[in-house]
């Protein structure tokens, strides 16, 4: 029964560490995880003036309040399959969010099926 219980207790740590403030690889944008029902989304909290302006070429006039990472369900612990926007190409994504440690967490984005991916490696501030 220990057992049993020290996994449950993995289980809900892992689930809350995806929780909070990520930054990305070149620091020039902040989403914000939280749960959204029973699934993981992330909205801009900050942007730089260059991240701002790219998005807004790509059609996201206002990037701070955007969700970017859109309805991620938990499909084993540290693993989340669900959607990201990506605002300088205007376009939804199939995507999938890797918890690697309490601070860092890999977002991929892919097309074609999941034929060709992107990966970037986010850190939690």
């Amino acid at each position: 029964m220990g057992f049993i219980a020290t996994g449950l207790g993995a289980q809900v740590a892992r689930a809350e560490t995806i929780h909070g403030t990520w930054e990305n690889p070149t620091g020039d944008v902040r989403v914000v995880t939280q749960p959204c029902g029973e699934n993981l989304c992330g909205k801009v909290s900050w942007a730089s003036d260059l991240a701002k302006k790219d998005a807004a070429a790509g059609g996201t006039p206002n990037l701070v309040g955007t969700s970017l990472l859109r309805d991620y369900r938990l499909t084993k612990p540290g693993h989340w399959k669900g959607n990201v926007f990506v605002p300088d190409l205007g376009g939804t994504y199939y995507s999938t969010i890797k918890l690697l440690d309490a601070g860092r967490i890999k977002i991929s984005g892919c097309i074609l099926g999941g034929l060709l991916c992107k990966s970037q490696i986010w850190k939690k501030v």
